[in-house]
C-alpha cells in the first residue's frame, strides 16, 4: 500500500530557512587581510594572466596534455577539465573528453602518465585499488570511447552510466564494464562499507533526461504515481565485486526524495534573467514535487552518514546500510539556488553545503551579487536534524568576465579545527575556517585574472583538495595547479606540520575520510597555538603548559613518560573550569598518547 503524500511529509522532518543579515558569516574586515585586495583588477590572459596569492604559494602549474588542449580555441567546451581523484602518487583528472593521469611524486613537476580520450560529458572520476570509475552522461558518448558519437535515437553503442577501467597498468587502461543507467551519471560517489571488504559501491547521481526504454529496458519518465518503476526521484546504487568488477550491477534504486514538496529557491538577479531558448528540452521535474535527482552525494562511512546536495534540498542520509541509504532530514533554503556538494566536519557534527547558483558558467561573485547567494550554507546537526547557522562566500568581488560561484573543496587536516580549501571557478581558490559555524572567515587565497578581459570565457578552478601535504586544483582551461599552504597568523607552523602527518593511500573527495593524527608533539602544540591565538585562557597557565611540553620533549625514556603523565593529570584537572575545555581535553589525550 502506497503511503499518502501528506503522511510522508509529516513522517520525515523538513527544514526551511531564510537567513537574516545577522546570520551571514563575518566579513573579512573582522580578520587581518590584504588591503586593498590584490585579487581585484588582475590582468586577463590564458597562460599569462595576472595572479594574486596570500598565505599560500603556487608550487607548479602543468598545462593539459596535447590531446586535451586546443590552442586555437580558448575555453573549448569539449576540453574542460573537471574533478580529481587520488591514488598513491597519482592524481586522476577528469575531462569532458576523457581523463588524464599525473604522477605527483614531485609536486613541483607533475608528469603525465596517461591521456585517455573518451568523450562522455564531465567524466567525474573515482578510484579504488586497480579500478577507475568514470561518469558518462552525454547522449553522444560511446561505449567504445569512439569520437564519432551516436546519432541514432536508440543505440546499443550509447554510454550513459558508469565506465569501469582496470588500471593495473595505468599507461594502458582496460575497460572491464559499462554499467548503464536510465539517466546517465553526472557525478558518482565511491562508498566503502566497513562491514564488507569484498565489494565497493557507487552512488550514481544522474541529472539528464530519462533514456528510452527501447534503448535500456525498464527506463520510465512517468511520475511514480503512474509508474512505480519510474527512473525519477531516485539514485542508483551499483555493487562492484572487487575480484570480478565485470559483474558490477545496480543493486538498488533508493527513492530518497519521496514525499518532498517543491522547494522555494531564488532565481537570477533582475539583470541576469533570460528566457529559455525556444525548443529547449524540458527540465526533468514533476509539478508540485521535490527534486528528481541529486547533483552530488558526499558519504562519511566512519559516522554512517551522507550529505546529498539534491536540487532544492540539502539531504542528510543514514548509510549504515550502504546498499539502502535512507533520508533522515531535508533542509530547504530560499537563499540557495542549486545545492551542489556537501562537506562534513571531522566529528560529523556540522555539514557545509555549497550552492552553484548560475551553474558554474555565469559570473556570480560580482560586487552587486548578494553574499547569501552562490555561497556555502553551514548547518549544525541536532540529532537527525539540521540547524542552519550562517553563510560564507568568497569575499573578493570578481568581474563580469569571470564565471564564479562556490564549488568543490575538502577539509585540511588541522587538529581541532574545521579549515577547508575550496574552488570558486574564476574566483580562484581560497582557504577558510568554519570551526565556529556562525563566523567563518578567510585565511588564504590564490586567484588569476580572467581568461579574456572583454568577454566571459569559461575557465577557473573546478575543484581544489588537500592531499598528503599539498593542495591540488583542477583548472578547467589551464591544467593542474599545486600549492603549498604557508604558516601565518591564522595557521601556525605546528598546525601545518600536524596536517602533513595525515597520509592517505587513496582519496576520493566525495567519500570523506575521518582524520586521525598520530601521537606527535606538533599535534600537541597545535592545540597550544590555538589557545594562544584565541586568547581565552590565562597566559601564565598556557606558558606553564608549553614549558612542560618543551621539557618533556627534551627528556628521554621513562623521564619523558613521567613528565607527560604529570602534565596530562594537570590538564584533566584544569579542563573542567577552562573556557577552552574541549581543546584542553584534546591536548590531554595527545599528551597521554605521547606518554605511551
Amino acid at each position: 500500500m502506497r503511503t499518502p503524500f501528506r503522511s510522508l511529509l509529516r513522517s520525515i522532518p523538513l527544514l526551511t530557512v531564510s537567513a537574516t543579515a545577522a546570520q551571514v558569516a563575518l566579513s573579512s574586515d573582522a580578520h587581518a587581510q590584504p588591503s586593498p585586495d590584490p585579487r581585484v583588477g588582475l590582468k586577463a590572459g590564458w597562460f599569462d594572466a595576472g595572479t594574486a596569492e596570500w598565505n599560500m604559494k603556487l608550487v607548479s602549474t602543468t598545462k593539459p596534455s596535447e590531446s586535451f588542449l586546443n590552442m586555437s580555441t580558448p575555453g573549448d567546451a569539449r576540453l574542460k577539465n573537471s574533478d580529481l581523484a587520488f591514488n598513491g602518487n597519482l592524481v586522476f583528472q577528469g575531462n569532458y573528453s576523457g581523463w588524464q593521469v599525473w604522477d605527483i611524486a614531485n609536486p613541483s613537476k607533475p608528469k603525465l602518465r596517461t591521456a585517455f580520450v573518451c568523450p562522455g560529458s564531465q567524466s567525474d572520476v573515482t578510484v579504488y585499488g586497480n579500478l577507475l570509475f568514470v561518469s558518462a552522461e552525454a547522449v553522444a558518448g560511446r561505449v567504445d570511447c569512439g569520437l564519432e558519437g551516436v546519432e541514432a535515437e536508440v543505440s546499443k553503442d550509447r554510454a550513459r552510466g558508469i565506465r569501469i577501467f582496470d588500471i593495473s597498468n595505468v599507461a594502458k587502461p582496460k575497460s572491464v564494464a559499462m554499467v548503464q543507467t536510465c539517466r546517465g551519471s553526472h557525478t558518482n560517489t565511491l562508498v566503502t562499507d566497513p562491514k564488507d571488504s569484498e565489494n565497493v559501491y557507487i552512488y550514481v547521481s544522474g541529472s539528464a533526461g530519462v533514456r528510452s526504454s527501447e534503448e535500456l529496458a525498464g527506463c520510465s519518465a512517468l511520475a511514480p504515481d503512474v509508474d512505480p518503476n519510474s527512473a525519477l526521484f531516485r539514485i542508483e546504487v551499483i555493487k562492484v565485486p572487487l575480484k570480478n568488477p565485470a559483474a558490477a550491477a545496480i543493486v538498488s534504486s533508493p527513492r530518497i526524495f519521496e514525499g518532498l514538496g517543491e522547494a522555494v529557491r531564488h532565481g537570477d538577479a533582475p539583470g541576469d534573467r533570460r528566457e529559455r531558448p525556444a525548443g529547449s528540452p524540458a527540465r526533468p521535474s514533476v509539478a508540485g514535487r521535490g527534486p528528481t535527482q541529486c547533483h552530488d552525494i558526499t558519504t562519511y562511512p566512519a559516522v554512517g552518514l551522507a550529505g546529498g546536495a539534491c536540487s532544492g534540498y540539502g539531504i542528510l542520509l543514514d548509510i549504515s546500510d550502504v546498499k539502502n541509504p535512507k533520508r533522515l532530514y531535508a533542509a530547504a533554503d530560499t537563499n540557495m539556488s542549486a545545492w551542489h556538494s556537501a562537506t562534513f566536519s571531522n566529528d560529523g557534527s556540522k555539514v557545509l553545503f555549497s550552492d552553484e547558483w548560475g551553474g558554474g558558467t555565469a559570473p556570480r561573485c560580482r560586487a552587486t551579487d548578494k553574499k547569501e547567494w552562490g555561497a556555502d550554507a553551514i548547518f549544525v546537526r541536532n540529532g537527525d536534524k539540521l540547524d542552519f547557522k550562517s553563510y560564507f562566500k568568497l569575499p573578493a568581488a570578481q568581474s563580469s568576465q569571470e564565471n564564479c560561484v562556490s564549488h568543490n573543496g575538502s577539509l585540511i587536516p588541522i587538529p581541532g579545527r574545521e579549515v577547508m580549501v575550496q574552488s570558486w571557478y574564476q574566483g580562484g581558490v581560497n582557504v577558510f575556517d568554519w570551526t565556529d559555524p556562525n563566523h567563518a572567515f578567510e585565511i588564504a587565497f590564490f586567484d588569476r585574472g580572467p581568461m579574456n578581459g572583454s568577454e566571459l570565457v569559461s575557465a577557473g578552478h573546478w575543484s581544489a583538495y588537500w592531499y598528503n601535504g599539498h593542495i591540488y586544483g583542477s583548472e578547467i582551461a589551464r591544467g593542474l595547479d599545486v600549492w603549498e599552504l604557508l604558516p601565518s597568523e591564522h595557521i601556525s607552523k605546528n598546525e601545518l606540520e600536524a596536517a602533513k602527518l595525515v597520509k592517505f593511500g587513496h582519496f576520493n573527495p566525495q567519500e570523506q575520510p575521518q582524520l586521525v593524527w598520530p601521537a606527535a608533539f606538533v599535534v600537541a602544540r597545535s592545540y597550544t597555538d590555538q589557545m594562544a591565538r584565541n586568547t581565552a585562557v590565562q597566559k601564565p597557565w598556557l606558558s606553564g603548559v608549553v614549558a612542560q611540553l618543551d621539557a618533556a620533549e627534551k627528556a628521554k625514556g621513562a623521564a619523558r613518560a613521567t613528565a607527560l603523565n604529570k602534565l596530562a593529570a594537570q590538564l584533566d584537572q584544569d579542563a573542567g573550569g577552562s573556557p577552552e575545555s574541549a581543546r584542553v581535553k584534546a591536548l590531554s589525550a595527545v599528551v597521554k598518547d605521547l606518554a605511551k
